[in-house]
């Protein structure tokens, strides 16, 4: 019974140090490549109501997220996820709805792009 609880506390240990160590890599990410600084609030703002809720991003923020980059989009919802607030969230719908979002952002910069 003992090797029971020894087991389950080398779980609960193991996923807390995972959980951790996911934080500070994202949160490395994040200061490493200045994402909080490349767009404004606002687009912050649409970007995620577009992730974590269902309203659809405008194509100035599109242009936003694209110039922001795929690690620096990743990484910010990503760190969100670890947020206690967003719990009751499935990680894999919302990753969906992450690269659902980039890709479509992409596709409509793309579309709009002069071409050469």
């Amino acid at each position: 019974m003992a090797s029971i609880n020894v087991y389950s506390t080398l779980v609960v240990l193991f996923i807390t140090c995972g959980a951790t160590m996911a934080t500070k890599e994202n949160d490395h990410i994040i200061k490493e490549n200045n994402c909080e600084t490349k767009t404004g609030l606002a687009c912050v703002l649409e970007s995620f109501t577009s992730i974590f809720e269902t309203l659809s991003i405008s194509n100035k923020c599109c242009g936003e997220r694209v110039v922001l980059g795929k690690v620096c989009h990743s990484a910010l919802v990503k760190r969100t996820l670890e947020n206690p607030l967003f719990k009751h969230l499935s990680p894999a719908t919302i990753i969906a709805k992450s690269i659902q979002t980039w890709n479509n952002c992409l596709a409509l910069i793309d579309s709009s792009s002069p071409s050469a």
